[in-house]
């Protein structure tokens, strides 16, 4: 996994075996917002990984924290997006990795004064 040029995303594996449905599957989890922080998956950088292949999807995400009180919700919501965008019966795998924000999409908080 490595990241997309000019941002801090990373590319999805299926951006390399799917990449129509990746760019449709990103716009649709843009819906999906973090209610604390008031951005969505995509720009905070919580979807770490997607692999699409013929019968299901696999979405690998993380949490800003690991103990946020919307994390089930934005798990699940995440996941009832990915199967409608996509058409196809959708897991999350939850990451333990630890969220920071260099993760997040450049130029986003700038208004935050964190950067």
């Amino acid at each position: 996994m490595t990241e997309t040029p000019g941002s801090n995303r990373p590319i999805w594996l299926s951006e390399t075996t799917h990449p129509e449905l990746s760019e449709k599957l990103k716009k649709g989890l843009e819906e999906i917002i973090d209610p604390e922080i008031g951005f969505n998956i995509i720009q905070l950088g919580l979807v770490r990984n997607v692999t699409i292949d013929e019968n299901r999807a696999i979405v690998n995400m993380i949490l800003t924290t690991p103990f946020c009180p919307y994390g089930p919700a934005m798990l699940e919501s995440t996941r009832k997006k990915a199967e409608e965008v996509l058409e196809r019966e959708t897991s999350i795998d939850f990451g333990m990795d630890p969220w920071d924000f260099s993760m997040v999409e450049e130029g986003l908080m700038d208004d935050w004064g964190l950067y």
